[in-house]
């Protein structure tokens, strides 16, 4: 099992920018996958990016795509999500998680960081 430590989360005014940290255990970061997902109140939770093994090809939703950009650092075991031009719609609890064989799908997620957007 993978523990994930997020942080980076907070409140911020539309137009604005965040970065969120996600810190793995395990010996193999780079050839784990690392995801984003994130969760609205009444709703379901949603990808937002991934980036692949040590390669790192990367992936976005349409929503997100242009503003965000995920990252890693395998020698700090840490992958990253910087947002900028944040949203209100972008106020989610955001989740990082990790296919440690992939792409067998993710095995672990983080506890979830809280993102704020005012208007």
């Amino acid at each position: 099992q993978v523990q994930l430590v997020e942080s980076g989360g907070g409140v911020v005014q539309a137009g604005g920018s965040l970065r969120l940290s996600c810190t793995a255990s395990g010996r193999t970061f780079s050839s784990y996958t690392m995801g984003w997902f994130r969760q609205a109140p009444g709703k379901e939770r949603e990808f937002v990016s991934d980036i692949r093994r040590s390669a790192g090809s990367t992936y976005y939703a349409s929503s997100v795509k242009g503003r965000f950009t995920i990252s890693r650092d395998n020698a700090k075991n840490t992958a990253y999500l910087q947002m900028n031009s944040l949203k209100p719609e972008d106020t989610a609890v955001y989740y990082c998680a990790v296919d440690t064989n992939p792409p067998s799908g993710y095995d672990d997620w983080g506890q979830g960081t809280q993102v704020t957007v005012t208007s």
